[in-house]
C-alpha cells in the first residue's frame, strides 16, 4: 500500500517544533557563557573598585594560565571519549624531575627537554594500557596517578626543592607588555590544540573515535593509535604545565597543582555545552576555565574562606555534569 504525504502539514509540523527545540539548545549552548557573563557582574558589583582593574584582571590570567594549559590536555583525552586522573600527577612530577636536575647542575634546557620526556612516556604509558592492554581508562590512568605520585616523593625526598636557577624562574614568573608569560604560552597551547582539533585529520580521527568507536573503525580508523596518541599528547601538554607551575613557584613538591585534576575536569565539562554536538572543545573548556578563574579570585577579594571556595568547586562540578548530561540528551 502506497502512502502520501502532505508537504504542508509537514511544514507546519516542523514550523511549530523547530523554534521550540531551537530555543533549549540555544539555553543550553548559552547556559555556560551567560554564567561567565554573571559571575563578573556579580562580584564587579560586589567589589567595582578591584574586580576589573587591570591589576586584577591580570592576576585572573596568571591564576589560571597553568589550569589552561592541564585542562587542555585534558579536552584532548575527553575528545576521545575517556579521561586521564593522571594529567595532575604528571604535571608535578615533571616539574620535580627539572627542579632535581637543575639542583643536581644539570642545564636549564636539558632539564626541560628531560621533564617534557617524562610526561611523554607517561602519557604513552596510558595510551598503551588503554588502548592496547584494553584496561579502563579509569583503572589505568588510576593506578599511573598513584605510582606517578610515588615517584614524585621519591624525586623529591619529600620535601619541598627551592633555590631554582634564576634563568628557569623566569619562565614563570617573566613577563611581556606587564603580561606574565605563561598566559601567552597558556594562550598559545590553546590555539596549537585548537587548530589540531578543528581542521586537522588526527583531530577528525579523535572526535570520530569519541563519537563512536565501532563506527570509526569500520571507516578505516586506527582506533587504538588515535588513543594512544591522545594520551600521549595529553602527557607532554600536562608536563609543560608542570615546568611552568614549578618556574612561578620556584620550588617544586610532589603536591603542587593537585587541585588542577578536579578544576580541569570541571572545565571540560562546562565547556562541553558550547557546542550543539555536546563534545569536548578547546574554546568551551578555556570558558570552562575562565569560569573557575573568576569564581575563585571574586571569592577571595570577597573574603570567603577555603571551605567555602572548596563546597562551591563540587557544586561546580555537579552543575557542568548535569549540564553536559541534558546537552547529550537534547541532540
Amino acid at each position: 500500500m502506497t502512502t502520501t504525504s502532505n508537504p504542508v502539514l509537514e511544514d507546519s509540523a516542523d514550523i511549530r517544533t523547530t523554534p521550540r527545540r531551537s530555543v533549549g539548545q540555544m539555553l543550553l549552548s548559552s547556559g555556560t557563557v551567560l554564567a561567565l557573563i554573571a559571575l563578573i557582574i556579580f562580584f564587579f558589583a560586589m567589589r567595582p573598585d578591584v574586580f576589573l582593574s587591570f591589576t586584577n584582571v591580570k592576576n585572573i590570567l596568571y591564576q589560571v594560565a597553568i589550569l589552561a594549559i592541564i585542562a587542555g590536555a585534558q579536552t584532548i583525552v575527553m575528545v576521545v571519549g575517556d579521561f586521564d586522573l593522571s594529567v595532575a600527577a604528571t604535571s608535578s612530577l615533571a616539574g620535580a624531575v627539572a627542579a632535581s636536575l637543575m639542583l643536581g647542575g644539570m642545564p636549564i634546557p636539558l632539564a626541560i627537554l628531560v621533564a617534557l620526556a617524562v610526561g611523554l612516556l607517561i602519557g604513552l604509558a596510558n595510551g598503551l594500557l588503554i588502548a592496547y592492554v584494553n584496561l579502563s581508562a579509569f583503572v589505568a590512568t588510576l593506578a599511573t596517578l598513584t605510582s606517578v605520585t610515588g615517584l614524585a616523593f621519591i624525586v623529591t625526598q619529600g620535601t619541598t626543592l627551592f633555590n631554582l636557577p634564576a634563568g628557569f624562574n623566569a619562565l614563570g614568573q617573566g613577563k611581556f607588555l606587564e603580561i606574565p608569560l605563561p598566559v601567552f604560552i597558556a594562550i598559545a597551547i590553546s590555539l596549537i590544540l585548537w587548530f589540531v582539533l578543528k581542521y586537522t585529520t588526527l583531530g577528525r580521527r579523535w572526535y570520530a573515535t569519541g563519537g563512536n568507536v565501532e563506527v570509526s573503525r569500520l571507516s578505516g580508523v586506527n582506533v587504538r593509535r588515535a588513543r594512544l596518541l591522545a594520551f600521549t599528547i595529553a602527557g607532554l601538554v600536562s608536563a609543560i604545565g608542570g615546568i611552568l607551575l614549578t618556574a612561578r613557584l620556584g620550588s617544586a613538591s610532589a603536591v603542587q597543582g593537585d587541585d588542577n585534576l578536579l578544576f580541569s575536569v570541571a572545565a571540560v565539562f562546562l565547556g562541553m555545552t558550547i557546542v550543539r554536538s555536546g563534545a569536548a572543545n578547546i574554546v568551551g573548556t578555556m570558558v570552562g576555565v575562565a569560569i573557575i578563574g573568576v569564581m575563585s579570585n571574586g571569592l577571595n577579594i570577597l573574603g570567603v574562606n577555603a571551605y567555602v571556595q572548596q563546597v562551591v568547586t563540587g557544586l561546580i562540578i555537579i552543575a557542568a555534569v548535569t549540564l553536559s548530561s541534558l546537552k547529550t540528551r537534547s541532540r
